[in-house]
């Protein structure tokens, strides 16, 4: 018997994380002027200690040694789901990224000094990190070339190079930064070291925050000229960078799926209520054969895409090799996203196209998830390899496709 219900604790928390959500989350967001950064920041600083103090939801993903809730994957995506129908929703509970990436992160690589140093803050929610490995001169969904140059001198190391994109950079207190440490490795994927970087530090130079389709949200452009970091800071060892990064982006392509699920739900509820609204041509558009296609097409979706994360989920949380399955929950979900809400968008019509409602924004969000943590074109290549891989070694694409037991 395969069971598709959570545990009867995991749909405690989940219940619990929505009523925090519509009572105290949602209510505050939506009074304040979301534009204004200063309202923003005032905003999740309250609502943390409501959600820490009052209804004892912190740190979901983290161990109960470190002040989390200890949830695993699958309870994450209940969690996730419901935290992401609010925009601020994963901020206040303390999951958000990159700070969720790199709390895994360090929590797997750093020594115990560094975790005191690092992690601790991190998870009391009294620092902000950022995760610098992307370059604008290479292509981001290949590590291995990186421009970023470190090199040792005595017990430090000498770092220059060019990244952008950094999320969060802005007001971070430390940044995970991966940099080339080796010229002619045995393999091209132990060229690259990861570093811990106090911030601020001489030699990191914000040269602006990257302004996108949807206006600046802290994707910083950095300039690294003789930045030193002493030897200490090195995460994991020297040469683990590239694995290091791939051990980071897999659970976090994941988690960024959970949160595309809330996202798409909310799309689809508002498509529906406006489809059951507004009439038109002798009917309410809900009657309508060519608003219930859309409709149809959502749902599915929605369906498809939940099904996997759940599956993936699953094969994180029970240490079963996920790689292909996150990688194509990835892929179809962040597609979903897209879909659904340029959907829910064409039956509000000009109300869609407006800032009245969220679904404008929502959308131009929406798009940087087809190339973030790995484009939408690289995807489909591994899974292709995989799946070619799969009948050669087993005269079967079975393994390819999710390795279910029908």
């Amino acid at each position: 018997m395969i069971d598709f219900t959570f545990e009867p604790d995991v749909e405690s928390v989940r219940m619990k994380v929505r009523e925090f959500m519509d009572v105290e989350v949602r209510p505050a967001w939506e009074a304040i002027d979301q534009s204004d950064r200063a309202q923003v920041v005032k905003a999740i600083v309250t609502l943390r200690k409501k959600a820490r103090e009052d209804w004892n939801l912190w740190l979901p993903h983290m161990p109960p040694e470190w002040g989390g809730m200890g949830l695993g994957p699958t309870a994450m995506a209940a969690v996730s789901a419901e935290a992401a129908k609010v925009g601020i929703g994963p901020f206040v509970l303390n999951a958000q990224a990159p700070d969720e990436g790199n709390q895994h992160t360090l929590l797997h690589w750093a020594t115990p000094e560094q975790k005191e140093k690092y992690l601790k803050p991190l998870c009391e929610g009294t620092a902000r990190s950022c995760f610098a490995m992307t370059e604008p001169e290479v292509a981001g969904s290949d590590p291995t070339l990186i421009k970023t140059f470190a090199y040792k001198d005595g017990d430090e190391w000498v770092i220059n190079g060019h990244k952008w994109f950094i999320s969060g950079a802005r007001g971070a207190k430390f940044a995970l930064l991966v940099a080339r440490t080796e010229e002619n490795p045995d393999q091209p994927q132990a060229a690259n070291s990861c570093f811990i970087v106090d911030l601020p530090s001489e030699g990191w130079n914000v040269v602006r925050d990257v302004e996108t389709m949807s206006g600046g949200h802290n994707h910083c452009e950095i300039l690294i000229e003789d930045l030193r970091v002493p030897n200490s800071n090195m995460l994991g060892g020297r040469g683990q960078g590239h694995l290091l990064g791939q051990y980071r982006l897999g659970p976090a392509r994941l988690a960024h799926c959970m949160r595309w699920i809330g996202q798409a739900e909310t799309a689809l509820d508002m498509m529906v209520k406006r489809s059951l609204e507004r009439y038109s041509h002798g009917s309410i558009l809900a009657e309508k054969q060519g608003i219930q296609w859309m409709i149809a097409d959502s749902a599915m979706e929605l369906y498809q895409c939940k099904l996997m994360v759940l599956h993936a989920a699953f094969k994180v949380e029970n240490k079963l090799d996920f790689i292909s399955e996150v990688s194509m929950a990835k892929h179809f979900v962040a597609n979903s996203l897209w879909r659904i809400i340029d959907r829910a968008i064409q039956v509000h019509g000009a109300l869609g196209y407006s800032t009245d409602t969220p679904l404008a924004g929502m959308l131009q969000q929406a798009r940087w998830s087809r190339f973030a943590d790995g484009a939408d074109e690289i995807h489909q290549m591994r899974i292709a390899q995989r799946t070619i891989a799969a009948y050669k070694d087993h005269g079967t694409t079975k393994r390819a496709t999710g390795d279910l037991p029908l």
